[in-house]
């Protein structure tokens, strides 16, 4: 798994236990996987559309760097289905699993659209 991103958890991401508010985790991993997969995909209109089981395994506190990771399950017609970890930078203890994300291709009028890829690719190919 590649780990992309890093964020480092300040006090307003905290929820009353004093940890990682679980909303604010799963808002980054949405907005990290959709910067995933309009880069894939080259196309700024995607969405989200089915996230599997969510387990949450460890917590993270004020002053933790958590990195999130992004794998690549399949390439469908339309969509673009990603497994997800979240992790500790410092430890490497898993904080968060999703096993599956399904993002959807869109075209202009918000539709499920073909996007023809079938392997990841990185922008450095491209050029």
């Amino acid at each position: 798994m590649r780990f992309h991103t890093r964020k480092w958890v300040k006090p307003e991401d905290l929820n009353p236990n004093g940890t990682l508010f679980g909303g604010k985790l799963l808002a980054w991993i949405d907005e990290e996987l959709a910067l995933y997969t309009i880069i894939q995909l080259e196309n700024t209109r995607v969405v989200t559309k089915y996230m599997s089981e969510i387990n949450f395994k460890s917590s993270a506190r004020q002053g933790d760097i958590v990195e999130i990771g992004i794998d690549v399950v399949k390439f469908g017609n339309t969509s673009l289905v990603l497994t997800c970890a979240v992790r500790n930078m410092m430890t490497r203890e898993i904080i968060i699993t999703i096993d599956q994300t399904t993002m959807v291709n869109l075209d202009e009028n918000g539709k499920p659209k073909a996007h023809g890829k079938t392997q990841i690719e990185f922008v450095k190919d491209r050029i």
